[in-house]
């Protein structure tokens, strides 16, 4: 094993909590978080990659602690982003660099963070752990994690699904149409006697296949699948309005009412004025009918406007390339793709510029938020789902360390707050604290609630867990993917170490996926 994965392995500090001055963003902060607005077009003749597109994405910079005490973002769990590299990678190509979004990598994989207990009101727990940088030793490497409440069997609230199915003739491929009935099926195996399934359809122009049904009568929802056949253009904004109109005339205010939108991405939206049908997606969210998208296949992938249709409809967003995909996010994972526990959940870190230097948010690119923005009720955030667990890293220089020096400082400002004179100084033994605010799920209740967690300073670390490890691992491996300016001394041999050292039990297999995902990557990038 490479001394720097001992060293990460060898120093640890764990802390977890059940529960848990605003100041003007410098220009160096508002110049980082300002991204291009554009895509990134790939073009290949091999297989099926063709012409994909990818929001533009740049790497969240290092910013000093004195300066940007405070780091906004809000939660992600969607997972889209790992599938879309394996399956790049499985066709023995490296994923474009905006393909790769960090967070998706790590929060692909499940980590063993207890939710809060079944009598505590709070919606999800909060868990911090924090260790030795691998790829940038001796700094540290903050982990983040929230772990959603879950559902004791059987308890889970009934749902009252719209199913809206892309039947366009870009769908007519085994790793498309065939796979996504593949995947309702094995949904509606998974529906009981007091949920409901309807079918809506577009192609050339939309229609509903089956009305609101009881999933007491599976054999019908399956006949209805089981028809489905490609072929015609793509008129995605049509059959979303129809699917909503479908979920808005048999909502049940008992259940959970949800879209679920399977397509290829190449997307259609049928309507002059796109900004009208996200209005409309959001609009139906705020009724309580939100949306899950989910891709398939590749060819004219529009990634980033259905990362954007599920981010309007309070949704979450997954790419299926296989049926074991489709297993898990469908079956092991149902309760967190349809039941929502918290909305509009925020995170804020303030950073404590005596133990902290400088830091840097590991991925969230597109979900970086202002300051203020988590104090401001009217902005849009992710959504958590039953059982979800969502993970953060900070890299973080520490104060004496040389490297400080070369982190950019913004100009002197002529009206700068005075420096504080001598004296104690308040909560010295404080790294940061971890601020996070969430909406209740249910109803119109638009006033967050706010969970605090402050975490000490180290004074001495010892033993790592596995899952740091691992997630570890999958955020090395995205910085590589990307060939991230920020990804120090990482390469595949510590990616392999890190994942192996942290495997664990893996029932499902997915961390050895990893493994052998990254061995792939590996010789590829030998090419």
């Amino acid at each position: 094993m490479k001394p720097a994965v001992q060293g990460a392995l060898s120093g640890l500090l764990l802390l977890s909590c059940a529960g848990g001055g605003s100041r003007s963003p410098s220009r160096e902060m508002m110049r980082a978080y300002a991204e291009p607005q554009g895509f990134e077009r790939f073009e290949t003749t091999e297989g099926p990659f063709i012409t994909n597109e990818f929001d533009y994405i740049a790497d969240n910079p290092f910013l000093r602690t004195k300066d940007n005490p405070l780091s906004t973002f809000s939660i992600d769990v969607d997972t889209a982003g790992y599938g879309i590299a394996r399956s790049y990678i499985n066709n023995r190509m490296m994923p474009p660099r905006s393909s790769v979004r960090i967070e998706e990598l790590i929060n692909y994989f499940d980590y063993d963070y207890l939710p809060p207990d079944p009598d505590d009101e709070r919606p999800f727990a909060l868990h911090v752990e924090i260790g030795l940088c691998p790829w940038n030793t001796p700094r540290l490497l903050a982990r983040i994690g929230i772990k959603a409440k879950e559902f004791p069997p059987g308890e889970r609230p009934k749902v009252n699904l719209v199913f809206l199915l892309d039947v366009s003739g870009s769908m007519n491929e085994p790793n498309k149409l065939p796979l996504l009935k593949k995947a309702m099926k094995g949904l509606v195996e998974r529906l009981g006697p007091g949920d409901r399934a309807a079918i809506a359809v577009y192609a050339g122009a939309a229609g509903t296949v089956l009305p609101p049904t009881s999933c007491d009568d599976k054999r019908r929802i399956y006949d209805a699948l089981t028809k489905l056949e490609a072929g015609g253009g793509t008129a995605g904004g049509a059959g979303i309005r129809l699917a909503y109109d479908l979920a808005q005339a048999y909502f049940d205010p008992a259940a959970v009412n949800r879209v679920i939108l399977c397509t290829d991405g190449d997307f259609n939206l049928g309507v002059s004025n796109r900004a009208e049908l996200l209005d409309l997606i959001a609009g139906k969210a705020r009724t309580g009918v939100y949306l899950t998208v989910l891709g398939f296949g590749m060819g004219n992938y529009r990634d980033g406007t259905l990362k954007q249709l599920a981010a309007k409809g309070n949704g979450n967003y997954g790419y299926i390339d296989t049926i074991e995909e489709a297993e898990k996010m469908l079956g092991e994972e149902l309760e967190a793709a349809l039941i929502t526990v918290a909305r509009d959940v925020k995170v804020q870190v303030e950073f404590n510029p005596r133990a902290v230097g400088a830091y840097r948010l590991i991925g969230y690119e597109n979900r970086v938020l202002r300051q203020e923005d988590f104090r401001d009720d009217r902005v849009d955030a992710g959504d958590i789902g039953a059982g979800h667990r969502v993970t953060a890293f900070y890299e973080l220089i520490l104060p004496d360390d040389p490297s400080l020096a070369d982190i950019p400082a913004p100009d002197a400002l002529k009206y700068a707050p005075p420096a504080p004179e001598g004296g104690a100084a308040p909560f010295s033994d404080e790294l940061f604290t971890v601020n996070a605010r969430y909406k209740p799920p249910e109803g119109n209740d638009q006033e967050t609630r706010l969970l605090s967690f402050p975490v000490k300073a180290p004074g001495r670390i010892s033993g790592a867990s596995p899952d740091f490890a691992f997630a570890a691992a999958a955020a090395a491996f995205g910085l590589l993917l990307r060939d991230s300016p920020y990804k120090g001394g990482a390469d595949y041999g510590l990616v392999l170490s890190l994942a192996r050292a942290g495997a664990g039990a893996d029932p499902h297999g997915y961390r050895r996926g990893f493994i052998k995902l990254a061995e792939a990557a590996e010789a590829l990038s030998r090419k």
